[in-house]
């Protein structure tokens, strides 16, 4: 199982990209919000991924935040939701967006996306409801404008978003420091340093 790549941004298509790893192209699904968060070619690269494996395909779906793969799942989840329905969802809310729709039942901001209908909609709201208050603890990395990673109770992540509070931060902007402070030193950065990576970025 491949669940995540570090390498360099190759190519890029209208749903999809080459993240060259060591010489070795991996082709990856994406939705729109993460292709543009990609940059551009010859950037470095972290994605997240998620192997689809079937009698007739294999496809390795790619995402900027383990956020936005968690919620990949939820969605595939329900029944009539496939890969290209999850993508097409993500490509036009932003996961905050989606877990508030899901949250509040707002069936009609979920029918934005292409190929979702008002009742595919309404499905997909009434099985994720119950499900989108526990995805709701999450942290905006940067540049993302809304869309999130998961940050686990008890993690070096939590408990730096819970300093920078205690300092007087907003939630929000704390979240959105610790964000950008995981995508600079990696998501294995012990406490002391996402704090004082943090603190630079909320100040600035």
């Amino acid at each position: 199982m491949i669940a995540k790549l570090t390498g360099i941004l190759d190519d890029t298509g209208p749903d999809w990209a080459v993240i060259d790893v060591n010489g070795v192209g991996y082709l990856v699904q994406c939705s729109a919000k993460t292709l543009t968060h990609l940059g551009i070619r010859g950037d470095k690269v972290v994605v997240h991924t998620e192997m689809q494996v079937s009698e007739t395909d294999q496809r390795l779906i790619g995402f900027t935040s383990a956020g936005e793969r968690a919620w990949f799942r939820l969605l595939t989840a329900v029944q009539g939701v496939g890969s290209k329905v999850a993508l097409a969802i993500l490509s036009a809310l932003a996961i905050e967006e989606l877990q508030r729709a899901c949250a509040h039942g707002d069936a009609a901001m979920v029918a934005r996306a292409n190929g979702v209908g008002p009742k595919l909609a309404s499905r997909i709201v009434n099985e994720l409801k119950d499900k989108a208050g526990g995805l709701a603890g999450y942290a905006s990395p940067a540049g993302m404008g809304g869309d999130v990673s998961y940050v686990p109770p008890g993690s070096a992540s939590a408990d730096a978003i819970s300093a920078l509070q205690n300092l007087g931060f907003k939630p929000l902007v704390a979240n959105n420091a610790v964000g950008k402070a995981v995508e600079e030193l990696g998501e294995d950065a012990g406490l002391n340093d996402l704090v004082r990576v943090a603190l630079k970025r909320a100040a600035g």
